[in-house]
């Protein structure tokens, strides 16, 4: 099974990608890990990339593909995997598909999590995390237990992430719509695009992307 997930920034692709991956056996994976993997092994694609970054220039997309092509086929990803955050655009799109019927694979589903903008921008500026666990909290949707004391691991110390304010996220949904967003209707014209809505609570999202990937 190999699974695509799109949504803005905050949509919660990570929170539904960890849950597919424990029910379904499948690994998520980030370009951005797999780049970083690639260079510090030394890989012959992860060399043509450090020999880019090098020089300043961005990653070109066939050295992307080359990453994705060879984490594949590692073990962990013989039952499937789940890409978020790539493709970014049309000609990735094509030039995924095209590897992957070289590898003899298809896509199994695009799945994508409509959000309400406004109330997105609510959801992300009003996060922040445990200091010392990670464990993520909400100013109004998700508070700890006990005020200022983290549920996990009893903290104290609580952080919020720098771009977490209205200003950036109303940014970075823009950059969304402008970008990534028009590689929608290409999958949708292939029959495989589905969507989900993304505002609803986390349990039922969950439940729609498993609907999905089991019809």
């Amino acid at each position: 099974m190999i699974v695509i997930l799109f949504g803005p920034p905050g949509a919660g692709k990570g929170t539904q990608a960890q849950r597919i991956e424990k029910a379904h056996g499948l690994v998520q994976l980030s370009t951005g890990d797999m780049l970083r993997a690639a260079v510090a092994a030394k890989t012959h694609y992860g060399q043509k990339a450090q020999e880019k970054m090098a020089a300043g220039q961005l990653v070109s997309d066939d050295i992307v593909i080359g990453i994705i092509a060879d984490r594949i086929k590692e073990d962990d990803c013989k039952n499937g995997f789940i890409l978020d955050g790539f493709p970014r655009n049309v000609a990735q799109a094509k030039a995924l598909d095209e590897m992957l019927n070289e590898e003899g694979v298809h896509l199994s589903a695009v799945v994508q999590m409509e959000v309400d903008d406004e109330a997105l921008v609510d959801r992300i500026s009003g996060r922040y995390t445990c200091a010392t666990c990670n464990e993520g909290y909400h100013d109004t949707n998700l508070k700890p237990k006990v005020d200022g004391v983290c549920d996990n691991c009893g903290g104290t110390e609580f952080k919020r992430r720098a771009d977490d304010n209205a200003e950036t996220v109303a940014k970075r949904l823009d950059e969304y719509y402008a970008q990534t967003a028009p590689v929608l209707p290409y999958y949708a014209e292939k029959g495989i695009l589905q969507r989900v809505d993304g505002m609803a609570a986390i349990d039922d999202v969950t439940a729609q992307i498993n609907a999905v990937l089991a019809a």
